[in-house]
C-alpha cells in the first residue's frame, strides 16, 4: 500500500462525487466565474475612466487585458461586457429606463422578464476626455 493511500484513504476522500455534489460544485463554479468577470469589468471601467484624459477606451481596455494577462476567453468576455457598459452610457435615455436593466428569466418556465436595478459603474467621461484631447 502506498504512502498516499494510507494518508488519504478512499473512504474519507472518494474520487467520484455524487451527482448532487457534482451539480453543487458546477453551480458554485459558475457563480464564482460570474463574480470574477463582474469584478474585472468594474475594474476595467475604472481603468478606462482613469486613463480617459490620456488615451482612448479601446487602448485602455487593451492595456488592462495585457497587463493582467487575462486568458483569451476571459479577456474577450471582459472587453465585450465593458464595451456594452460604455455603450449603455452613450445611448439616449429614451431607449432605456434610467437605472434599470432587463433580466430575462428561464425561458422554459415562460415567465415574464424581470426588471432589476443596474449595477453601479464608474462614471465614464468619454466626452470630456475627447474634448481634452482636441484641446491638446
Amino acid at each position: 500500500m502506498s504512502m498516499l493511500n494510507r494518508l488519504f484513504p478512499e473512504s474519507l476522500f472518494p474520487r467520484k462525487l455524487s451527482a448532487d455534489a457534482e451539480q453543487r460544485v458546477r453551480l458554485a463554479q459558475a457563480r464564482a466565474e460570474e463574480a470574477l468577470i463582474r469584478t474585472h469589468v468594474e475594474n476595467a471601467l475604472h481603468f478606462v475612466d482613469t486613463l480617459a484624459p490620456e488615451i482612448g477606451y479601446e487602448r485602455a481596455l487593451d492595456i488592462y487585458v495585457r497587463e493582467l494577462t487575462l486568458p483569451d476567453p476571459l479577456a474577450s468576455v471582459v472587453v465585450t461586457r465593458a464595451l456594452v457598459a460604455l455603450g449603455e452610457g452613450l445611448r439616449p435615455t429614451s431607449e432605456r429606463t434610467a437605472g434599470e436593466r432587463v433580466v430575462t428569466s428561464d425561458p422554459q418556465n415562460n415567465a415574464p422578464p424581470v426588471m432589476e436595478p443596474a449595477a453601479p459603474t464608474a462614471a465614464i467621461r468619454l466626452a470630456e476626455a475627447a474634448a481634452r484631447r482636441r484641446q491638446a
